[in-house]
């Protein structure tokens, strides 16, 4: 099975041209993201991914986690690994200097992160998480909290998870029961949360839970749900860790992929109560979160592309081995790479990967620039951008993954259905990124109704016009005037689809939530278009300048390959969307079974 090697040229390429590193560097507050330092985290993260955590994957896969005494024992070589990830400060890149960050980009962190993914995802949740966790209470905890946690937990000395939904909950957190009853200077937090990522390991002295509760007043639905910090093991005044705290794992679920990621049911207060300390205002709970998902939320759309980008390395590498039949063209048998079909599957990886790798950094760079920008009115819109791109960015790309990784099983043959090529990891672990920091469904809720209908459509057309000027500067290099008419093509029609999207939801209840989805796939197929033809411009300037790197002709080929064989997929989506609600409506309950009665 083939190793991971971290795609740094594309990584640093998209940095500088989509999301404006460059232009970041000349703000004060990132004034330290020098050419030379970017090169320098890159560089050294991509040899840390492939050396240290990568050899882990397999080994996790087979091993899995175990309960032991209330303990979850990782896999071989994950402390290790953890250990090297928290001595060399990768847990620090984005974080305030006040609290031991190091103030760079947050989307300089996000190649970073991409590279911990795909060497291992199960591993890579754990620091995912956490820097969730730091962000909610950066933003949400008080200044003696912010002191007394934040430090260990920005240098990966601990670690953080966050407990939102409970047995019979899902994804409506308006009937989460967990209580919370004051105490002195803390509170006594009782219940049961599921689905919880690394609830419980060793890799880490103390883990920080973030528990969502209700306090013994609060009225009913979300307005109901307080932010509790909930350590595992209690911190004493002079910062030393105390006794342990009344939180345990109650069971590990068993799952169809991440087998090396504890997946914990935890138990609050099982005895006299898990000591917590409120986090933000009350009843304000599910408002701090978010500001933990929604980074995490981008964080798993980042997850899709790094799994992708995995699934591709290998599907190439044994496609370049695999010599079977001859190709037309060749008169001597040769690698499988050479048959058109097998050239189809991978090229329809490689530009999905990249595409959605452009996509997700853009986003995450809209962030930097909002919380930098002095200009109030810029920053705003860079706000309301990386809004707008979250839910694309989450659900496009996590779904691009299962075809990706699905093809990369394809490529395989045989012997793709086969653990020991390691093809079927990766299908098995990509699964789960639909489903998480909001099911799919919920992100095409979250872009047709938050993010379109609340505000008539101005974030999607303030998108639409960046893509426009994309497509007026293509039209001006001769290579790309078919694909500046491909995605001219392909925006008309999304312009078409909001605009049918903001008439007919006034009118129909059921419309927007029909054609969701739908919308969120067409969208996301528009804006990977967008961003690879942006790269493509980018690398045509450069090799117009003299640079002979072959990668730039490359990305040149990839965009034409996306435009030419996946954003005519635009036409179906846009359809769909077209055709409403009325044929998914039509069916009342007792149609949906009637072959069974």
């Amino acid at each position: 099975m083939a190793d991971y090697k971290a795609p740094l040229k594309d990584m640093q390429f998209v940095l500088n041209n989509v999301s404006r590193m460059p232009q970041l560097a000349e703000l004060s507050t990132f004034e330290d993201a020098t050419p030379d330092m970017v090169s320098a985290i890159l560089e050294e993260a991509g040899r840390v991914s492939a050396e240290v955590i990568a050899p882990t994957n397999t080994v996790g896969d087979e091993q899995g986690v175990r309960l032991e005494d209330g303990n979850v024992i990782t896999p071989d070589g994950f402390a290790e690994a953890y250990q090297q990830y928290m001595e060399g400060g990768w847990g620090s890149l984005q974080f305030d200097p006040e609290f031991g960050g190091q103030g760079l980009p947050y989307s300089l962190s996000i190649p970073v992160m991409e590279m911990w993914q795909s060497a291992n995802m199960s591993w890579g949740l754990c620091p995912l998480l956490s820097q969730g966790a730091v962000e909610a209470l950066y933003l949400n905890g008080s200044d003696e909290l912010k002191k007394t946690y934040l430090e260990k937990m920005i240098s990966g000395e601990w670690t953080g998870t966050m407990n939102l939904t409970e047995p019979g909950a899902g994804s409506d957190l308006s009937v989460v029961r967990s209580k919370a009853e004051l105490e002195g200077d803390h509170y006594r937090i009782s219940g049961q949360k599921i689905f919880i990522t690394w609830g419980d390991h060793q890799m880490a002295e103390n883990i920080i839970h973030l528990v969502l509760a209700r306090l013994p007043d609060a009225p009913p639905g979300v307005r109901g749900i307080s932010l509790f910090l909930v350590p595992k093991f209690l911190v004493n005044e002079n910062g030393e860790l105390g006794e342990r705290n009344d939180v345990q794992v109650a069971s590990l679920e068993h799952k169809l992929g991440i087998h090396a990621s504890a997946t914990c049911v935890m138990a609050f207060g099982e005895k006299e109560g898990a000591v917590g300390y409120l986090v933000g205002e009350p009843g304000k709970g599910l408002a701090c979160m978010f500001t933990m998902m929604n980074n995490a939320r981008l964080a798993v759309g980042l997850q899709g592309v790094a799994i992708s980008e995995r699934a591709y390395q290998q599907a190439f590498w044994y496609a370049g081995d695999r010599t079977q039949g001859k190709a037309v063209g060749f008169n001597e048998e040769g690698p499988i790479l050479r048959h058109a079909d097998v050239r189809r599957m991978l090229m329809t990886m490689k530009s999905l990967t990249e595409a959605g790798r452009a996509l997700a950094y853009d986003a995450c760079a809209s962030l930097d620039f909002a919380h930098a920008l002095d200009d109030k009115v810029q920053a705003a819109a860079e706000k309301a951008r990386a809004a707008y791109l979250t839910p694309i960015v989450k659900g496009w790309c996590t779904e691009v993954a299962q075809e990706v990784t699905s093809l990369g099983v394809q490529v395989h043959g045989g012997m793709g259905f086969i653990e020991e090529t390691g093809a079927a990891q990766h299908f098995r672990d990509a699964r789960i990124l639909p489903i998480y920091e909001g099911t799919n469904g919920i992100q095409a809720l979250d872009l047709v109704g938050r993010k379109t209908l609340m505000d008539q459509g101005q974030a999607a057309q303030a998108v639409m016009e960046e893509i426009s000027q994309v497509i007026a500067q293509a039209r001006g290099v001769a290579r790309f005037v078919t694909a500046a008419e491909q995605l001219e093509a392909a925006l008309q029609a999304a312009k078409t689809a909001t605009t049918q999207l903001l008439g007919d939801s006034a009118e129909n209840p059921y419309f927007s939530g029909a054609v969701a989805y739908n919308y969120l796939m067409m969208m996301g197929t528009l804006c990977g278009g967008w961003e690879l033809l942006r790269t493509a411009l980018a690398a045509a300037e450069s090799q117009a300048a003299g640079e002979t790197d072959p990668y730039l002709e490359s990305k040149q080929l990839t965009t034409l390959f996306y435009m030419d064989q996946i954003l005519p997929r635009y036409l179906s989506y846009a359809q769909m969307v077209s055709a409403g609600s009325t044929s998914i409506m039509a069916f009342a309950d007792e149609h949906l079974d009637s072959s069974y009665n």
